[in-house]
């Protein structure tokens, strides 16, 4: 008995020392875990879908006992990564349409259009992408063409940013557009007394309102299609900016059934129905969808000349963009989101569009607060008026890529000179509050947030360009850049006590790379890629 008592003290003690269960143990990793201090380990314990404890893979191993064990072997493991500004859904109804990403000429639209048209014969043809400043000669195209092929067969295609679109005259008539006619905050393009088709910001509406909506399967399939390929690049959690009241119940019954994994945080946008739905309604939060925010458009975009600014384009001596409603609008729906404890979060390009919003947000935030009002896109900001962030605890939502794929023909909109002091000032607009979300914009650039990275530390194109960067003052550091697809866009959304980091207590989603983002060579950074993808620790995506 006296021989037995030492090894039934060891036993006892072997199994005291396991004595809790869990789901996964995660070793052998470099976990980035993007808390406050950035702390890295090397692995983690996930329990009922949640990160249940952080450390060294020794300890963990003989705490807990695991039902499934994940050997990283020595790969990087970061938060799922977050794009705090999207277009979830309409990126994926896009990919059901005309893709017209990357092309260089009208010709080519044209026979991208005509070969479309052939393998899909009814309906609308709807497209998006196209940049007339890709192309030799820079200016927006007629719609002869269209007419010539499509007489009958309405079709509409949108510019990259969704702020312009050429239409054909089978699309206007439907629309009941004439030649001359005028719209507040938008363009409609007449030349001779004849439309081009062109139609810019407001005007879009007046001919996309006309098409039919997609049917329930094709709404679907939207979804699960841009889920797929988010998953694809690693990414957990998705603003959707912009989307009408009556798409909560669809994302959330997808989301039910078990089809939709992905985490929204979605925007509402700026309509009467959409007010009258959330404040009678309140707040809709789930573990996967959270909607208590409002997307509001300030002006257009600079590629096509809508946004608004202080003096006028370098390039159109007499034209300085426009609002896109009312002073008072603005004012208006500020006070009313304000009241009702919402979020809001303002499109704004241009610098007098931004100075616009940021006075009335001051206007009514009075100071330092904690509602984090957004301004997405801050693109161009008179250098007087970047105090105005932290002034009032203003969020700016940026996308890095915007600077790399406008830097070519921004100089020529705004001057070098304003572009210097005003384009793109991530850097200075971090300062502001410490903090900074970073996003796409996608479908208008690539969903992929390694992207979105590099272009913030690198401030280059994918092709390399500018050998010393864009701007280099204005780029973020490695650990910024990564807080910024994670952790801070979690808390522009309110949800950084449950995600955007790898913590106890918050959601398992995490990313597993290929290579180490933070100790990669900056032109290495482009082509890392996603091996796995997890929400509450169960893969979503795996690299085969």
């Amino acid at each position: 008995m006296k021989k037995l008592l030492p090894a039934l003290l060891l036993l006892a003690a072997a199994c005291k020392q396991k004595e809790y269960n869990a789901d996964l143990l995660v070793k052998n990793a470099v976990v980035y875990t993007v808390d406050s201090t950035f702390t890295t380990a090397n692995a983690f314990v996930v329990s009922k879908g949640k990160i249940l404890a952080v450390g060294n893979a020794d300890t963990l191993e003989q705490k807990y006992n695991a039902h499934e064990v994940l050997d990283a072997k020595g790969a990087a493991i970061y938060p799922g990564f977050i794009d705090a500004h999207a277009h979830f859904y309409e990126y994926g109804l896009g990919l059901q349409e005309v893709n017209l990403d990357g092309t260089k000429s009208w010709k080519e639209i044209v026979d991208s259009v005509e070969a479309y048209a052939t393998r899909n014969t009814d309906g609308w043809i709807v497209g998006r992408g196209w940049d007339q400043n890709d192309w030799d000669k820079k200016q927006f195209p007629d719609k002869a063409k269209l007419d010539s092929l499509f007489p009958v067969r309405p079709v509409i295609l949108s510019r990259v940013d969704g702020h312009a679109v050429i239409a054909n005259q089978a699309a206007l008539n439907i629309a009941g557009v004439k030649p001359g006619q005028t719209i507040n905050g938008g363009e409609i393009e007449t030349v001779k007394g004849k439309l081009t088709g062109i139609l810019v910001d407001n005007a879009v509406g007046i001919v996309t309102r006309k098409i039919p909506e997609p049917t329930a399967p094709v709404v679907e399939n939207a979804l699960l299609s841009a889920q797929k390929n988010c998953f694809e690049v690693g990414l957990t959690t998705v603003d959707d900016c912009g989307l009408p009241y009556t798409m909560i119940n669809t994302l959330a019954d997808l989301q039910h059934k078990g089809s939709l994994k992905m985490r929204l945080y979605v925007m509402l946008a700026d309509r009467q129905e959409n007010y009258d739905y959330l404040f009678k309604r309140g707040a809709y939060k789930t573990p996967y969808l959270d909607v208590r925010a409002f997307k509001v458009y300030a002006d257009g975009a600079l590629g096509s000349r809508g946004a608004c600014l202080l003096k006028p384009y370098a390039d159109s001596a007499k034209w300085n963009g426009f609002l896109l409603s009312s002073q008072a609008h603005f004012e208006e729906v500020a006070k009313k989101i304000a009241e009702k404890g919402f979020q809001m979060c303002t499109h704004a390009i241009g610098d007098s569009a931004n100075r616009v919003i940021l006075k009335i947000y001051a206007s009514v935030l009075k100071g330092k607060n904690d509602r984090r009002w957004r301004i997405e896109h801050s693109q161009i900001v008179a250098p007087e008026d970047v105090k105005l962030f932290g002034d009032n605890s203003i969020i700016p939502s940026v996308q890095p890529t915007h600077a790399t794929s406008d830097m070519y023909w921004a100089g020529k909109r705004l001057g070098e000179k304003r572009l210097k002091s005003s384009g793109y000032v991530y850097k200075a607009l971090l300062k502001q509050n410490g903090w900074i979300p970073l996003g796409t914009d996608f479908p208008v650039e690539n969903i992929n947030p390694m992207y979105t990275f590099y272009a913030a530390v690198e401030r280059k194109d994918l092709k390399g360009f500018p050998e010393h960067g864009f701007q280099k003052e204005n780029a973020l550091t490695r650990e910024e850049a990564l807080r910024g697809i994670t952790i801070w866009a979690a808390k522009a959304n309110f949800e950084e006590k449950e995600k955007g980091s790898i913590e106890p207590g918050k959601y398992a989603d995490f990313v597993i790379l290929d290579k180490d983002i933070m100790k990669a060579k900056g032109a290495e950074l482009p082509t890392v890629k996603v091996t796995g993808t997890y929400i509450n620790g169960v893969k979503v995506y795996d690299k085969k």
